[in-house]
């Protein structure tokens, strides 16, 4: 499975009348397309930064739509009050894991990281045999799922809880598990996300 994703900074003001746009108008097309599993927005209201993400069956799949999605994600963008394009990225779904579907007001933790090729396939089996089972404990968790960029050497893992009160009562525990996993793959964390879940409808099966 492998999924593509755009980081777009958008106005505010601007993130409801992306989000219809998304729901109305991109979800239908885009999910109409041969390989498409479905497609997720994480927005945060305060700043107006929003990770719009779909998800394909094959490689191939993902890429012969690309020039398809082009127009419904510059209207998108448009919507959202962005004056650039957005950033786009493709990924290999590694981790896949749900406890429950996320309810309405679900939050997420992002945390992209980087370290060179040998560090992903350590980085997968580290996610899978350690930090997941880590995370399932949490209270409020809902999924989590790594995805990888083998050929840039970078990961991103995305934890859901099922509300920002819950994504903050696990700060602390999720910060232990950042500390270690750069110290034993001696990653760098380029970012770290808390966001909305405003929009789910992925259907990556279970990977974990």
């Amino acid at each position: 499975m492998y999924v593509r994703t755009t980081e777009v900074q958008g106005d505010p003001g601007g993130i409801d009348d992306g989000l219809r746009i998304v729901r109305e108008d991109v979800f239908p097309a885009v999910t109409a397309m041969d390989g498409c599993v479905g497609m997720s927005m994480l927005v945060d209201r305060e700043s107006g930064r929003c990770i719009a993400t779909t998800a394909w069956q094959s490689m191939d799949a993902m890429q012969a739509s690309a020039d398809a999605v082009l127009p419904l994600r510059e209207r998108a963008v448009q919507a959202l009050g962005s004056t650039g394009g957005g950033d786009v990225n493709q990924w290999e779904a590694a981790v896949v894991h749900r406890d429950h579907a996320t309810p309405d007001g679900a939050c997420a933790r992002l945390t992209w990281l980087s370290g060179g090729q040998d560090m992903v396939d350590r980085c997968i089996d580290l996610y899978r045999m350690v930090i997941l089972p880590q995370l399932q404990e949490m209270d409020g968790f809902c999924s989590g799922s790594l995805m990888v960029d083998r050929e840039r050497g970078r990961a991103v893992g995305t934890t859901a809880f099922d509300s920002m009160e819950a994504v903050v009562r696990a700060r602390e525990a999720t910060a232990h598990i950042r500390e270690r996993v750069v110290r034993e793959l001696g990653a760098t964390v380029d970012g770290l996300e808390e966001m909305e879940i405003a929009f789910a409808h992925l259907h990556v099966p279970e990977m974990a």
